[in-house]
């Protein structure tokens, strides 16, 4: 065997997998996991996610592929994933917390959504209501907007003499402008 042939037989041996893996992918359901963070701090709910998916019968990489991908903390990034998600036509978009599952709806109507937890799903806009979400959005609501009172009066019991109050919040975040206008109706 000459040298250009065997060279051209190893590169085609070796590059089989990659195409076996590709065409598998191709055949089973693809999920878009949309990461607000980097996969070191996300780590564990990944593995927890995974293994659900396995217990539910849903085997990575067997019988279905998912696609990470991560914003890295920042916000901007969340648009460009989801519309990459739209151009790879995943069967549906994976997340959690209010602005990436805004983005994700921004960048589609037709993949459903599916988040782990929003603040505020009704007032964002990502949903109809709790009872029947509608569209191509739906999840878990961590709504506490109701707990506002209570935490304000916790806090008074704990720092009797408690005139002023500083909160630190995302404003970019839906949910967190809603609880601070609560905590500020609250407060008076």
């Amino acid at each position: 065997m000459k040298r250009r042939e065997f060279i051209t037989l190893l590169g085609g041996a070796a590059a089989w997998p990659l195409a076996a893996r590709a065409q598998r992918a191709a055949n089973m359901p693809t999920i878009g996991y949309l990461g607000p963070a980097t996969h070191a701090v996300e780590s564990q709910r990944v593995a927890a996610f995974v293994q659900r998916l396995r217990e539910l019968g849903w085997i990575e990489n067997r019988t279905i592929a998912i696609e990470y991908r991560w914003a890295e903390g920042r916000e901007e990034r969340f648009t460009e994933i989801a519309a990459e998600f739209v151009r790879l036509k995943v069967d549906v978009i994976f997340t959690y917390a209010t602005p990436p599952v805004i983005a994700a709806k921004r960048a589609t109507s037709v993949i459903p959504i599916v988040f782990a937890v929003a603040g505020d799903p009704v007032n964002a806009g990502l949903v109809a209501s709790l009872a029947r979400p509608g569209g191509n959005v739906t999840g878990l609501s961590a709504q506490q907007r109701d707990l506002v009172g209570k935490r304000l009066e916790l806090l008074r019991e704990v720092v009797p003499g408690l005139r002023r109050l500083a909160i630190m919040g995302n404003a970019d975040n839906p949910g967190t402008v809603l609880e601070m206008g609560d905590v500020l109706t609250t407060a008076r």
